[in-house]
């Protein structure tokens, strides 16, 4: 089968969908295996399941690889997409016994399958950097109110503010939401204006500081749409300009042919003139 046979059969949309069939139904498989009573009844089917969808994503990934060659290799899904595949090839026996949990990575395949996934993923690959920003900011108003707390109430209620990694944890769990009126109100029994800093920093670290990694991320994903929507415009473009340029290469062979013909016609002699009438 000659190699553009093969990139046209693995780019087809029935083959992806099948890809990502197979990918559903072996999910459901390896969720299947951890019910001990399933597993029972089942294990055989369930077990040969796995290995034909393992065999299918192996002769899968070389097609694509037969496909596309070196380009294969240059696309940070299909190197995700391979690396996934190669951990389920791991002798599941032995020291590499812990492998076999690793299985259920594949099911994160669908992730490079559908399109809007890929986006999302991009996204927020591409809001690390405002994000690690963002993180440095949230750690640096924790320390200074870990420091602050386990001075003011650190003798009051030493169960939550007794030492500093205790606050850390303790305020952690308040900007989380998790049962902080609870501590609010058990350290507002001895120290009443103690509501004051809780309100401070949850304003602060929840509804400042944590809606700033919202932010950034939909900001990520609004420029990796917009990079999407650049790069197909691009292409249709491209695609408008060779189309014009294939009319304006007709359009000149026409004229030349036309131009052609007017100069034959010109050229020709007349029938009159050819044969002359003799007289008697």
């Amino acid at each position: 089968m000659a190699r553009e046979q093969v990139r046209n059969l693995v780019e087809h949309r029935w083959f992806q969908q099948c890809v990502t069939a197979v990918i559903v139904l072996n999910a459901v498989t390896l969720g299947l295996e951890t019910s001990p009573g399933l597993l029972r009844e089942l294990g055989d089917a369930l077990h040969w399941i796995d290995r034909a969808a393992l065999i299918f994503f192996v002769v899968e990934i070389l097609l694509r690889i037969y496909a596309h060659g070196r380009r294969f290799f240059r696309d940070p899904w299909s190197i995700f997409d391979i690396t996934v595949v190669a951990i389920a090839l791991i002798p599941a026996s032995g020291p590499f016994a812990v492998v076999r949990a690793l299985r259920v990575l594949r099911v994160l395949r669908l992730i490079s399958q559908v399109s809007s996934m890929r986006r999302v993923v991009s996204g927020l690959l591409a809001a690390m950097p405002g994000m690690a920003s963002t993180g440095a900011l949230l750690a640096l108003i924790l320390y200074v109110a870990a420091v602050i707390a386990t001075k003011l109430f650190g003798e009051v209620v030493p169960a939550y503010f007794g030492d500093f990694g205790t606050t850390l944890f303790t305020l952690f769990q308040v900007m989380t939401g998790e049962a902080w009126p609870d501590i609010a109100r058990e350290l507002m029994a001895e120290v009443p204006l103690a509501w004051i800093f809780f309100v401070v920093f949850i304003l602060i670290s929840s509804f400042a500081v944590l809606n700033l990694f919202i932010a950034v991320v939909v900001s990520a994903m609004e420029a990796e749409i917009a990079a999407e929507r650049a790069v197909e415009e691009a292409e249709q473009e491209a695609a408008a300009q060779e189309r014009d340029r294939v009319l304006l290469e007709e359009v000149r062979a026409l004229r030349s042919e036309i131009a052609e013909l007017r100069r034959s016609g010109v050229a020709a002699p007349s029938h009159d003139a050819a044969d002359p009438v003799s007289t008697p």
